[in-house]
């Protein structure tokens, strides 16, 4: 049988193809790869043969394409995980959708501000106050979840889910940042980070070559 295929943009700055790689990753699915980086000039070319969108990531299985990163993970936990990319309880597996699709269409002024960027280290740049209470209410989020459905593990519903893998992009960013955190977060993120999947995916992010001008300007020089 053939295995399925995901198509993802660069590591360090596709924070949509990330999603749906580390869900498959962390769980142990075994998928082939296709990486197209996101400035190449047939790029929007290449991507229309896997997604009607012309965007990535896109899921390849079989016949069947499926798009959006969301859309993916939904897909993965049918299809793969056996439901358990979400909680099996009703009440907690509703609160994480809704934490995950929070993420999917929301914070707008974060994403925009403090695009993904896996090789930045911190410095002086700043972001403004819509940007601020993005980040604000991705922490308060995360410190709610975390105290009242996160025990039995280090993840907002105690075992990683897809609500994990939703946000590990912003923990990526927070991180590249130099967002301050408090304790609660801090270890969330430390969690996050400490995931055989989400290591690999950094490890070879620093071994890329392409650079995106408009991200790599908020990156501070090597």
């Amino acid at each position: 049988m053939n295995r399925p295929v995901l198509v993802i943009g660069n590591r360090n700055y596709s924070s949509w193809s990330l999603r749906p790689w580390l869900l498959l990753r962390q769980f142990g699915v075994e998928f082939d790869e296709v990486r197209l980086p996101l400035d190449a000039p047939d790029f929007a070319a290449q991507a229309l043969r896997h997604s009607p969108t012309g965007k990535v990531p896109a899921l390849r299985d079989g016949e069947l394409a499926v798009w959006d990163s969301l859309a993916i993970c939904e897909y993965a936990n049918e299809r793969w995980l056996g439901g358990n990319g979400w909680p099996a309880d009703l009440h907690r597996r509703a609160l994480a959708r809704a934490a995950a699709a929070e993420m999917h269409s929301g914070f707008t002024a974060l994403r925009t501000q403090l695009p993904m960027n896996s090789r930045r280290r911190p410095d002086a740049y700043r972001w403004d106050a819509a940007a601020q209470r993005d980040i604000d209410r991705v922490q308060a989020l995360w410190r709610e979840l975390r105290r009242d459905h996160g025990a039995g593990g280090d993840f907002l519903f105690g075992e990683f889910g897809i609500v994990d893998a939703m946000f590990a992009p912003v923990a990526i960013r927070f991180d590249g940042y130099g967002v301050p955190v408090d304790d609660t977060v801090a270890a969330y993120m430390q969690a996050l980070f400490a995931l055989p999947a989400l290591r690999q995916w950094r490890q070879a992010a620093e071994q890329e070559r392409e650079r995106v001008a408009a991200t790599d300007a908020l990156c501070r020089p090597a």
